[in-house]
């Protein structure tokens, strides 16, 4: 019996977000205006060819605010900052360019409203993460970081009768509603955000690996292990019983994970560049993957705009 005609089945939408696109031609635009070196606090976005071509160009990652010298210029990364890098940096007298993610902002927003109203915070992300440190950061206490269903039994806010709950904007949207069950059954009278935290691209690129993980054997991502989206989509796959692995290249695609496969789902996370997707389509295409087809997904017209200083002067 012959072989069926192997496929593969594109995620829509995936790959860059409003706000990874945003933060990239942050660095872009300053180091066009202002010339080399830029120096940028984390990854930008958390995807490695991103960051090498970046700093290619003359942008220079930085963790600590010691390596950038008095008056240079300093990109804060999509994932946001806490009041005290803000304050620093603006102290050693640096040209700042902020590349959050306004999505992300918006939760900054959010916090210090409410802090002024007496509230304390439930956060629901993953420790380190930048943009969690970055959120947390922005109050010098009376937030509480929960990972899991099982730690809202350990927080011990102060009081109750004025709690909020706030997200990393790239959680899994399933995950993050399983800790709010649990968060408001333990505080009943706890506040959730006016709008979802998590942020719409998140969710988008989520729905579509739900909608396409039946149809396929196995599902490829594209995504830099950091990236806390990327794992999230091959987590969503996982969940609803189809392999799923991570690649951040086409160098990283395994033939052993493509065997028993004729049909390979192909997705790619928020800082992923479609370059990458093409060049993990032409890999698969040579072993075998001859037909391309795109699922119906949500279409994003999304656009932020740049910070004053790098937009575009009208001529």
């Amino acid at each position: 019996m012959s072989r069926p005609v192997r496929s593969i089945l594109l995620a829509q939408p995936r790959g860059f977000c409003a706000g990874v696109d945003r933060a990239i031609e942050i660095v872009e635009r300053a180091l066009l205006k202002f010339g080399a070196p830029v120096y940028v606090r984390h990854e930008i976005v958390h995807n490695t060819t991103v960051v090498n071509g970046l700093r290619a160009k003359g942008a220079i990652f930085i963790d600590a605010l010691d390596d950038v010298p008095t008056g240079a210029t300093l990109v804060f990364s999509a994932h946001g900052v806490s009041r005290a890098i803000l304050a620093q940096a603006q102290a050693k007298g640096l040209q700042i360019f902020d590349a959050t993610c306004p999505l992300v902002a918006k939760v900054h927003v959010e916090v210090a409203k409410l802090h002024q109203e007496g509230y304390e915070f439930i956060m629901i992300g993953h420790r380190g993460h930048p943009e969690v440190e970055g959120t947390m950061g922005q109050l010098d206490s009376g937030i509480h970081l929960v990972e899991n269903a099982d730690d809202v039994a350990r927080v011990q806010p102060a009081q109750t009768e004025r709690l909020a709950v706030v997200t990393q904007t790239t959680l899994s949207v399933d995950d993050a509603s399983t800790i709010v069950a649990a968060i408001r059954t333990r505080f009943p009278l706890v506040r959730k955000p006016k709008q979802q935290d998590i942020c719409y691209a998140t969710q988008n690129r989520q729905d579509a690996v739900k909608l396409m993980s039946p149809e396929v054997d196995t599902v490829i991502v594209v995504g830099s292990p950091t990236s806390s989206n990327s794992n999230r989509l091959a987590e969503v796959a996982r969940k609803l019983g189809t392999p799923s692995y991570m690649v951040d290249t086409a160098c990283d695609l395994r033939p052993e994970w493509l065997t028993e496969c004729a049909r390979v789902g192909l997705t790619a996370g928020a800082s992923a560049p479609e370059v990458l997707v093409q060049q993990v389509i032409d890999r698969l295409r040579r072993q075998g993957f001859v037909l391309v087809r795109s699922i119906a997904g949500q279409t994003e017209n999304v656009r932020f705009p740049l910070p004053k200083g790098l937009r575009l002067e009208p001529s």
